[in-house]
């Protein structure tokens, strides 16, 4: 979500990061302290006196903002339970400032609890990033179908953007194998662009930079311009 946020904005999109993940990778990764935080998502989501004007911050990198999180948004879920409308609170707590972006980018935890559902329903497309690991295909399947149910129930014009092979390593034979898998699988729903595994991702997340930064001529970055113009073109 950083790397493809940080290309999109290189573009000349402006673009606001949701880290909608308790664990608050997506905050730590661009190097801001969410955990000691007064003001996250979690504080717009539960309490009626903080807008999201209030919690909104500016990143490093020029036309890319960030709504923060951190572990207090594990307690939401819960809080969330007994609301009327809880599957929509995230589209109401983003609806006073999407107009001042062209691309929102919520990055979810890896589970399909209500957080998960309330992107799903405040999104138009969902982007699948899919680790090259028999494993991470059939946990796709689980997704897809949620999916299908959010638009049947929650969100009739959310899509699938496409799906997006990582941690692509083209020396194994499994890496390749189960590339294969998914385009015959999905067909044209699978980005042409393909993130190859690499040293310099981690190396991004302790810099707190985005590779397009960190790393701007390395394959990585390139690879996630590439990803950017597609998303664009979609």
């Amino acid at each position: 979500a950083i790397n493809l946020g940080a290309a999109l904005a290189e573009f000349g999109r402006r673009v606001l990061l949701v880290d909608f993940d308790p664990q608050g990778a997506l905050s730590i990764g661009l190097g801001i302290p969410a955990h000691s935080m007064d003001q996250t998502i979690y504080n717009v989501i539960i309490e009626r006196s903080v807008g999201v004007e209030d919690a909104v911050l500016e990143t490093s990198v020029e036309n890319m903002d960030l709504l923060p999180s951190n572990i207090d948004l594990s307690a939401a879920e819960v809080q969330l339970v007994a609301e009327v409308g809880r599957e929509h609170t995230l589209v109401r707590t983003l609806r006073p400032v999407v107009d001042h972006y062209d691309y929102v980018l919520v990055d979810c935890q890896p589970s399909l609890g209500l957080l998960t559902v309330n992107a799903l329903a405040a999104a138009d497309g969902v982007i699948i990033p899919l680790e090259c690991e028999f494993f991470s295909l059939r946990g796709v399947a689980l997704l897809i179908d949620t999916i299908q149910k959010v638009r049947e129930r929650l969100n009739p014009k959310l899509d699938i953007t496409g799906i997006l092979a990582t941690m692509f390593d083209p020396r194994t034979l499994h890496s390749r194998e189960v590339m294969a898998r998914v385009v015959e699988a999905f067909g044209d729903i699978v980005f042409d662009t393909v993130i190859n595994r690499t040293v310099r991702f981690p190396e991004t997340t302790v810099a707190g930079e985005p590779i397009t930064r960190w790393a701007p001529r390395s394959a990585g970055a390139k690879a996630y311009r590439a990803l950017a113009r597609e998303v664009i073109a979609r």
